[in-house]
């Protein structure tokens, strides 16, 4: 019995042990397929066409179909799908550094317009795209979706994939532009997850006025919590610096504190069942703007890449993984009978997001306009097409959604699922691939002046600083920053359309009188040997 009992142990520890070299292995070539995405973006860095989202896609789906055929057709890809896996590990990293960098005045500028097609745009997108599906997918034989799965298929496609657009527009080529698509992204992946959770929580069988009420209620809850939250975080993590100066003695745990209560604050809402994309958004906003001037000089320099890099990999680690997941033989498997049908599913699915995209973006900014007296802050139509198509995408966040929803541990074995995880693949690597390839050109096109770009969506008038500032930066915030040394261009217009004393110039005077002094930031960093300094702070304030 004694030795029936060591050739288990035995048996079982060889098993294990070929499991961790199997991980390994899998690990291995993962990391070299990232380095691999890395090179050959960069060898395609000049390309008018390409971006390293669709070069990783195409690797890995290049690396998919080895693996499949080395494995017999049994197996595609070397990491099991897991949407805790995405918005545990990689999403967190990618949302904060674009809420770390992003230039604020400019995202608050436009804050009503990115919160009106975020918010509104998506809930007239879920409402087209969940009764399309409803209507149309009935008549077909799917299989047996409830009415569950409809609004949770309108929760999925509904959410526009701010990665890609990260990728295919560029801050500095397009800053307005790049702002309220991607404050739009952003509020929008929040409304859809949250619209995806209220629908797997609500009881859907008897869905009333009072059931729609509560829904918009928790929606209205869970934005103003969530984004209390990351201020909260961020201010505490300003104050924790500010009165402890860690960079006197190491500028490793400044790092790691800035770091760590980023990543806490998602978590937290994670925990608290909030909206961590806003959580984790603001607090990198406020992060930005308090803690990082309370840090030393190289930490700002480490924190500005670190978090830089972490979004980086984490991009390439999304696409990579759903170029290998497109060729998942076992999700195939079920649709293999019927092709037609999971092409028509697709065709349906993209035809509803483009129509669903279309009915919000162009009355919304219609109504946007009729707030703007000056024709130049207008969205013109040539702006509002460009808004329309690079929101077309869809990404991980739909992947992640669909797998939560249809599969249970990555794995289906209705045929219906199967058919809308295949679907969900094929419209991702279809929007990102063809809309992606023809987002830049579409933009070169529509907007070839940098002058004609710096002009859209803006509610104050134009400065010829304002073509050269980028969106994105963790130096001087805004002009306000800087003082009063840029000299406007007298205008008569400019007078009367900009009013003296605007919402900005009244939260300035709030920050640097109550906020800053607290909390710190540029200019507030009392001179202490070995803490953060601010030699220059007397010539802004």
């Amino acid at each position: 019995m004694a030795g029936f009992g060591l050739g288990v142990v035995f048996s079982k520890m060889n098993s294990l042990s070929a499991s961790d070299h199997a991980s390994v292995v899998s690990v291995n070539l993962f990391v070299a397929l990232l380095c691999a995405c890395i090179v050959v973006g960069h060898l395609l860095e000049e390309s008018r066409w390409i971006n390293e989202s669709i070069t990783a896609l195409a690797i890995g789906i290049c690396t998919g179909v080895v693996i499949l055929l080395s494995s017999g057709g049994k197996n595609s890809h070397l990491l099991v799908f897991s949407e805790d896996l995405f918005f545990i590990y990689l999403l967190p990293p990618i949302i904060f550094n674009a809420g770390f960098q992003v230039k604020k005045k400019q995202f608050f500028r436009n804050f009503l317009t990115i919160t009106l097609f975020g918010a509104v745009g998506t809930l007239i997108s879920f409402s087209i795209i969940s009764l399309g599906a409803m209507n149309i997918f009935k008549k077909m034989n799917i299989g047996s979706l409830e009415i569950g799965d409809f609004l949770a298929i309108g929760a999925i496609f509904s959410a526009t994939d701010s990665v890609c657009t990260l990728q295919v527009l560029n801050q500095d080529e397009t800053p307005l532009l790049y702002s309220l698509v991607f404050g739009e992204g952003v509020v929008n992946d929040a409304t859809s997850v949250v619209l995806f959770n209220a629908v797997r929580n609500f009881d859907l069988s008897h869905i009333d006025a009072v059931t729609a009420l509560q829904l918009i209620g928790n929606f209205i809850y869970l934005f103003i919590s969530s984004t209390l939250l990351g201020v909260f975080a961020g201010l505490l993590s300003a104050f924790i610096i500010k009165k402890l100066y860690f960079g006197r003695h190491s500028t490793d745990r400044e790092v790691a504190i800035m770091i760590l209560m980023a990543y806490l604050s998602y978590m937290l809402s994670e925990l608290l069942d909030l909206s961590a994309i806003l959580t984790v958004f603001f607090c990198g906003i406020v992060m930005s703007h308090y803690t990082w001037h309370n840090v030393t000089e190289s930490s700002r320099v480490t924190t500005k890449h670190t978090f830089a890099t972490l979004s980086f990999i984490a991009e390439i680690f999304i696409f990579l993984y759903v170029g290998m997941d497109a060729l998942d033989i076992e999700k195939w498997r079920y649709v293999s009978d019927s092709p037609g049908t999971s092409i028509g599913v697709s065709s349906i699915l993209l035809g509803l997001i483009l129509v669903g995209r279309a009915a919000f973006v162009f009355p919304l900014s219609f109504l946007s306009n009729l707030t703007k007296k000056s024709t130049e802050n207008k969205i013109e139509l040539k702006q509002q097409v460009t808004i329309w198509w690079a929101g077309l995408m869809r990404g991980a966040v739909s992947m992640a959604l669909a797998y939560n929803q249809f599969t249970r541990g990555g794995h289906t074995q209705l045929r219906g699922n199967a058919i809308m995880i295949t679907s969900t693949i094929t419209v991702v690597l279809f929007s990102t691939v063809v809309f992606g390839l023809l987002t830049k050109p579409l933009v070169n096109h529509l907007l070839p002046s940098r002058t004609h770009l710096s002009r859209m969506i803006s509610s104050e008038p134009v400065t010829p600083n304002s073509f050269f500032v980028p969106l994105l930066t963790n130096g001087q915030d805004s002009e306000a920053d800087l003082g009063s040394t840029i000299l406007r261009p007298p205008s008569l217009r400019m007078i009367l359309t900009a009013p003296s004393r605007s919402v900005h110039h009244y939260w300035r005077k709030f920050d640097n009188a109550f906020m800053r002094p607290v909390f710190g930031g540029r200019g507030f960093v009392p001179f202490v040997p070995g803490s953060p300094t601010e030699q220059d702070g007397s010539q802004w304030h």
